[in-house]
């Protein structure tokens, strides 16, 4: 399997861990406020990761020092760059760009969480999810404003994962009110994240960037909580079950699948695999809260699969040659 091919498959995982999650997040959000649930599940999910860093780190040494002394898989220049950082020549390179990539996808995603969360108290569930879905379109759009080039059938995939998007979230007229505005200002800050992890994801450990970009958004969170927000013990025992799905899966494993998979594959693309996370989202609800999935549904889901798969196919001459 190739490493694009495996990357697109952790993307899709991811995709399904976030959808089930909205069940989690539901649960939760009817006992803790915004703030109070984000900063507890992203300080979770910071703390689960430690012990994966631990194993990672060591095991990613390993393997570039291996690949450094082998002829048949030479290290790329990203490679060598990293390898720099666990030898004595360079010992702060790679630090630096951890620390820097992991503050700042903090604050973006401190940004798109508390959006998110607090413009769904003012605005419906369907309307949000398409909303935040959004950003599939902002990432190309942003992309081609820092000079990266998108294939032309990726515009055609972003156009039907949208409609796809539509048939599946938007149950009512589309009106715009301060909750959607919020869930609009959090897709942007959603696109710019992806942006900034593929930026510095090919340079750095993603698990600790992930780690690293948890504790940001944890501490950010924590201010707010105290001034906007009361803490109570009792309510935080009552969601113990959601408050650790979030934390631990929908944080610690979903957002550290995003790092590392988005080393192998293209924003854009990635954008549209991590959208999935709605059509997910729809089979949650279908499985856990025993809603039933309306033809409309059922043909927005479709639509999003035949998205993804085209947005799969190869560019150039590899395509000509699949079609022989």
């Amino acid at each position: 399997m190739s490493k694009k091919a495996l990357g697109n498959i952790l993307l899709v995982l991811t995709a399904m861990i976030w959808g089930f999650a909205f069940v989690a997040q539901k649960k939760g959000a009817e006992t803790l406020e915004p703030f109070t649930l984000n900063g507890i599940r992203f300080f979770i999910a910071a703390a689960v990761l430690i012990p994966v860093i631990i194993i990672s780190v060591k095991a990613e040494k390993k393997s570039l020092i291996k690949r450094r002394n082998s002829k048949s898989s030479p290290v790329t220049e990203n490679e060598k760059i990293a390898l720099e950082a666990f030898t004595e020549e360079h010992p702060a390179g790679k630090k630096k760009d951890i620390i820097k990539g992991g503050v700042l996808c903090g604050i973006v995603l401190f940004c798109a969480s508390s959006l998110q969360q607090t413009g769904i108290e003012y605005t419906t569930a369907g309307k949000s999810g398409f909303i935040t879905a959004f950003y599939i379109v902002l990432v190309p759009v942003l992309g081609i404003a820092i000079g990266k080039k998108i294939r032309p059938i990726l515009w055609l995939c972003v156009v039907m994962a949208l409609f796809g998007l539509y048939l599946i979230c938007i149950k009512e007229g589309f009106t715009i009110n301060k909750g959607d505005l919020l869930v609009f200002a959090c897709a942007f800050c959603y696109a710019v994240h992806i942006l900034v992890i593929d930026h510095f994801s090919p340079r750095v450990n993603g698990i600790v960037l992930s780690c690293i970009q948890f504790t940001v958004v944890g501490i950010l969170s924590v201010p707010f909580m105290a001034i906007f927000e009361t803490v109570e013990i009792d309510r935080l025992l009552e969601c113990w079950l959601p408050i650790c799905y979030a934390g631990v899966m929908a944080g610690g494993v979903g957002f550290t699948l995003q790092v590392v998979a988005q080393k192998y594959t293209e924003p854009t693309v990635a954008s549209l695999l991590m959208s999935l996370e709605s059509v997910f989202a729809v089979l949650g609800g279908w499985l856990i809260l025993s809603e039933v999935l309306s033809a409309k549904e059922a043909i927005g889901c479709v639509i999003m699969f035949i998205a993804i798969i085209l947005s799969q196919l190869p560019p150039g001459k590899k395509q000509v040659d699949l079609n022989r």
